[in-house]
C-alpha cells in the first residue's frame, strides 16, 4: 500500500518550479523504498494523480514530490 502523500515545503516547490520555468538541468535525489536514487534532467511539467504531486523530467522519469531528498544539493525542508 502506498504511503499517504505529505505536502512539501512551499519554498522548495518554488525552487522546483523555477528550475522548470527556466529549463535548467537539475540533479534530483529521491527516496525509492530504502534506496536514495539520483537523476539528472530538465523538469518538463508537474502533475497530480489521485491527490499526489509528481514532476516529470525530460528523460520520462516521474518523481513523487514528497520523496525528493534534494535538488542540486539543496535539501528539502519539511515545512510549508
Amino acid at each position: 500500500m502506498e504511503e499517504a502523500y505529505q505536502p512539501i515545503s512551499c519554498s522548495f516547490y518554488d525552487r522546483l518550479e523555477e528550475a522548470a520555468t527556466l529549463a535548467k538541468k537539475v540533479e534530483l535525489k529521491y527516496h525509492d523504498n530504502t534506496d536514495l536514487i539520483s537523476k539528472k534532467g530538465i523538469i518538463q511539467t508537474f502533475r497530480i494523480k489521485e491527490k499526489v504531486e509528481f514532476l516529470i523530467l525530460d528523460t520520462g522519469d516521474e518523481i513523487r514530490l514528497d520523496k525528493i531528498h534534494s535538488l542540486n544539493g539543496i535539501t528539502l525542508q519539511n515545512h510549508c
